[in-house]
């Protein structure tokens, strides 16, 4: 079983993928950068690290490419190995060039646009091999 975190400020996105993510483990969902940051670090400072992170791009206080970069600055601050970093799965209606390619320089794993595909969402967590 993953431990995932969803970032997600849309009602009908977050039950979407609660219902899409829950059958691959425990999900906790929060609903802005600043509690996605402290969810994370408050994860990390239990020893129960999340294995997947879904992460909406256009979020309240910290947008989602912010926050990608912040978690990837601190697992390489604190030298966690690569089978060790949370997957992260940037999610966004946004199908702009310019966003996807600025997640990708940040470390994301995979992209992933809204509407949410069920299908594409499990082939991500397929091809990431966490399922």
């Amino acid at each position: 079983m993953l431990k995932i975190l969803i970032v997600e400020d849309d009602r009908i996105s977050q039950q979407i993928l609660l219902k899409i993510l829950s059958d691959f483990g425990t999900c906790d969902l929060v609903n802005d950068g600043v509690e996605a940051i402290d969810a994370y670090l408050m994860a990390i400072e239990d020893n129960e690290p999340y294995d997947l992170i879904s992460l909406d791009i256009m979020m309240p206080k910290i947008d989602g490419v912010k926050i990608l970069g912040k978690i990837r600055g601190f697992e390489k601050k604190n030298k966690i190995k690569e089978n060790k970093k949370a997957k992260i799965i940037m999610i966004s209606a946004l199908a702009e060039t310019d966003f996807i390619k600025l997640a990708f320089e940040n470390g994301c794993d995979s992209y992933i646009s809204k509407p949410i595909n069920i299908a594409k969402m499990i082939e991500n967590l397929k091809e990431m091999k966490l399922i």
